[in-house]
């Protein structure tokens, strides 16, 4: 997709770009110049740019790190070299504004931590990499596809990938073609957390749950809850920037804990516990290759460049994918944990121009969550 060197040539002119600035008598952004600047955006506490950056501290090539975020009580702006305060991705000046934050800082590799951000970018990835910043992400049509839960369902369908049964609300009278529950209703557009996500055991409560998301959506989607709480899985899989797949990790998920499900009711018919997970992923980390290879092929269909974060429950041999995030994932540090660090993976091979070994080794195990707090003397 890049020509070989696109990456180290715009680092040397942003290197040129700082000498000629120091030259006219502006004081060096870093002395340190031989830590590679990398920028991430939204790393506000608990979210994916925090996760970002707390896999980037693990590397052993030092970083420079600058955080960006809309406030300046972020938790991971207190994790990060350099603090950056950047208009929200809605408000018109705020490509022009990173465009300014990312010259200034003399940015080399640039990160997304928030969907807002992620799909603004998007749209303007060449302008962004022309200002020689190494910026790994998807397509536009990828993200696009996959932000779009309906889009995502029937791209899946024609390219023979198992899913759900779904159907797209976009009126009442459409909630008639569902018959078969327990359901999970949910917005159609975004990811990641599974916000303003109901259960509905049955066609009255179908009617209930329905009705009041068409009041707040334009559209949502149901979809046939498949398998147990026991069988849900977050699968990564890293194709580097021209397309080939570098590897794949998954993680068997917990979702019984508090911290872990966003909903948790017992079936009126079954007695089985009916539970939708958050975006706050732990449990079981390895390869699972009856999983992640399926993962990977639609990763290689979908035409991904950079990471990719599927959610899925495994039944009976298959991958019913639910959902897929076009980004990197929440789970990025304890990824790194294991030694699957995704962006210091891409930093290395297009910065560093080091060779990356297709499915390297990392660790397995299991990966627990909790709470932590950050402390600050001061005012807002």
């Amino acid at each position: 997709m890049f020509p070989p060197g696109i990456y180290q040539t715009g680092l040397i002119r942003v290197c040129a770009q700082i000498n000629e600035r120091n030259n006219g008598g502006i004081p060096p952004v870093n002395t340190d110049m031989e830590r590679i600047r990398v920028m991430v955006t939204g790393v506000g506490g608990g979210g994916n740019g925090e996760q970002l950056v707390k896999a980037l501290k693990m590397s052993d090539k030092n970083y420079y790190l600058i955080g960006a975020d809309i406030t300046p009580v972020s938790k991971g702006l207190f994790l990060v070299d350099k603090k950056r305060i950047l208009p929200p991705a809605s408000a018109p000046e705020y490509i022009e504004t990173l465009l300014k934050v990312c010259k200034e800082e003399g940015v080399q590799a640039l990160f997304t931590g928030s969907e807002p951000e992620l799909k603004k970018i998007s749209a303007v990835q060449d302008e962004v990499r022309s200002e020689g910043v190494f910026l790994p992400m998807n397509p536009k049509s990828v993200i696009d596809t996959c932000m779009d839960k309906s889009q995502t369902m029937a791209w899946l369908d024609a390219h023979g990938f198992s899913h759900p049964s779904s159907v797209t609300i976009r009126e009442a009278a459409d909630l008639e073609k569902i018959s078969k529950f327990p359901v999970v209703l949910k917005p159609s557009i975004g990811g990641g957390g599974s916000a303003n996500a109901y259960i509905a055991q049955d066609a009255e409560e179908l009617q209930l749950f329905g009705t009041w998301m068409l009041h707040i959506y334009p559209e949502f989607i149901v979809q046939e809850y498949v398998g147990n709480a026991d069988c849900e899985y977050t699968v990564g899989v890293l194709n580097d920037m021209e397309g080939n797949l570098i590897n794949s990790i998954a993680v068997k998920k917990n979702i019984m804990t508090a911290l872990s499900n966003r909903l948790k009711i017992r079936s009126r018919y079954t007695g089985e516990m009916l539970v939708i997970s958050n975006g706050i992923s732990q449990g079981q980390i390895g390869r699972f290759p009856e999983v992640t290879s399926q993962c990977e092929q639609i990763a290689l269909q979908l035409g991904c460049r950079s990471a990719v974060n599927i959610q899925l429950r495994f039944v009976d041999g298959k991958c019913y994918v639910f959902e897929i995030n076009p980004r990197y994932s929440g789970t990025s540090s304890f990824r790194a944990m294991v030694g699957y660090n995704e962006p210091d993976i891409m930093i290395r091979k297009y910065l560093m121009g080091e060779e990356i070994e297709p499915h390297f080794a990392y660790k397995e195990g299991y990966i627990m969550r909790g709470l932590d707090e950050t402390f600050y003397e001061g005012e807002a």
